[in-house]
């Protein structure tokens, strides 16, 4: 009688605890700002069906109807989606440090990826000094002028390629031409190594392990919104993150390791590699072989896909505006001539050329959702509540396509940058294609010197003339939802005139 006694006297002292906990909270709730406007959730899951094929156009037109910062419950997963210029000022500059964490992703957990990436990295230590070595040995004026002249090597012989293209008749499939040319970039630029040769097929392997990874990356995943299903791996996409992954941390690794076996017997390369190993050999803590591996595995994926996707883009929409083509080799053909080739201090006299690229990045963003941002805390935003651990997407498509922010937000225009000084280095919010604040995308430098570049040499010495006779209206401009949008039909076209 006397245990029983006691059992009820506890159970009655955690139902009152119980109560007053969830009165106070209740009030808490009552007390604290609303979450932002959305669609009403299902049960369990959420919003999840709305975000359809194409998760960066059904937000777009959900923000239409709920407004610029807007909430969906994804499963389990808050996420707050951010849609005018406005909105992501709020996120990315002025509240930058709560909102600096990354969500981390199931497929991104694959091999520890998300413990040694830089784009997954807490903003901390790690972080940092990871940031801090790009920042000095790739991406500073200093160390890219010195790399061009391996730019301009690999451009000479995209142009060679494209000549003999054209002397063939032969239709060329610009998302592969694109690819090998970046894929060629970054190699030599890293480790002196050119993997895609224009006569080779031998990039055909790397190009779709790291196709592969961004896939599998930007895939909507069930175990992210429902995290009682990560063991369970319902879609398989941990499986497949674990496999390409795992690839291309090989890759890197046997490229270390044929370098570190080479530098006695050998002349030494100037490139990132070296100084890496160089770093690594000095501190062992500050730069890890390990991180190296993790770090030439970011850069060369971002660099080559993201950067291979956007010019396959600007030629769909230079070869379905003819009068934009025109405008764009008339422009390059004055300033440089018909028999030079186009070099990067060119491009500050190509201002045409420069708000084509800036035209394609606003129509056709690599990263449509730019990366996933995560609220360190509670914090209030134009009136309302984001709430701690929620994740934020920017939907810098929605921005790009929006008609208050845009005159005639469908039409590529590149002309509307001509006289705006608008530029997607971080501080004009209504283009943001490499993202602002702490976490802008550290390699945008270079982008902006190889879409040019690849731009402007296949443009500058070639008409073009699309395949099986299509007219321009008929090239299609449908996009493959991934963590870089890619264009869902490949484009081909025939050079058709070489001065």
């Amino acid at each position: 009688m006397e245990l029983f006694s006691s059992s009820v006297l506890v159970i009655l002292c955690f139902v009152t605890v119980w109560a007053w906990v969830h009165n106070s909270n209740s009030r808490i709730r009552k007390s604290i700002k609303p979450l932002p406007p959305g669609p009403y959730p299902l049960p369990i899951i959420g919003n999840i069906l709305q975000l359809g094929q194409s998760p960066h156009k059904s937000l777009a037109k959900l923000s239409k109807k709920y407004g610029p910062l807007m909430y969906l419950k994804l499963g389990s997963l808050d996420t707050v989606v951010v849609s005018s210029p406005e909105m992501a000022k709020e996120i990315l500059q002025k509240h930058d440090q709560v909102f600096s964490d990354r969500t981390i992703l199931v497929a991104s957990q694959a091999h520890d990826y998300h413990n040694f990436s830089l784009g997954f990295l807490p903003v901390g230590g790690q972080w940092k000094n990871l940031r801090k070595i790009c920042k000095e040995h790739m991406f500073s004026t200093p160390q890219l002028d010195s790399s061009k002249s391996l730019r301009q090597e690999k451009l000479h012989k995209l142009r060679d390629y494209v000549q003999e293209c054209c002397h063939r008749g032969q239709a060329i499939n610009f998302a592969e031409a694109a690819f090998k040319v970046t894929l060629s970039l970054m190699s030599a630029t890293l480790f002196s190594i050119d993997l895609a040769p224009f006569d080779s097929n031998s990039c055909h392997e790397l190009k779709e392990m790291v196709r592969s990874m961004m896939e599998v990356l930007g895939t909507p995943n069930l175990a992210d919104f429902f995290p009682v299903l990560k063991r369970v791996d319902p879609q398989g996409i941990k499986h497949k993150s674990n496999i390409c992954i795992g690839k291309l941390l090989d890759f890197f690794e046997d490229i270390i390791n044929q370098r570190l076996q080479s530098r006695d017997s050998s002349e030494v390369q100037k490139d990132l590699l070296e100084a890496l190993l160089n770093i690594s050999q000095r501190n062992e803590s500050e730069l890890s072989s390990n991180q190296i591996k993790y770090l030439l595995m970011d850069l060369f994926s971002a660099g080559t896909d993201t950067t291979a996707t956007t010019v396959e883009w600007a030629m769909t929409e230079l070869l379905r505006n003819p009068e934009k083509m025109s405008k764009a080799q008339q422009e390059i053909r004055g300033v440089i001539g018909e028999n030079e080739q186009v070099e990067e201090s060119d491009i500050s006299r190509l201002p045409y050329l420069q708000a084509v690229v800036k035209e394609v990045l606003r129509c056709h963003p690599a990263g449509p959702l730019l990366v996933p941002h995560k609220a360190e805390t509670d914090v209030e935003i134009d009136g309302y509540m984001i709430p701690k651990n929620a994740q934020v997407l920017v939907n810098f498509w929605a921005i790009g396509r929006d008609s208050n922010v845009w005159f005639n937000p469908d039409s590529f225009e590149p002309e509307r940058f001509l006289d705006k000084k608008i530029d997607y280095k971080g501080q004009d919010f209504e283009l943001i294609p490499f993202g602002s604040g702490r976490r802008m995308c550290p390699g945008y430098p270079l982008a902006h010197r190889m879409l040019h570049l690849i731009l402007a040499t296949l443009v500058h010495r070639f008409n073009w003339k699309l395949e099986g006779g299509m007219k321009p209206e008929e090239v299609d401009l449908n996009d493959k939802f991934g963590i870089t949008l890619e264009k869902a039909v490949p484009l081909k076209a025939v050079p058709t005139h070489v001065f």
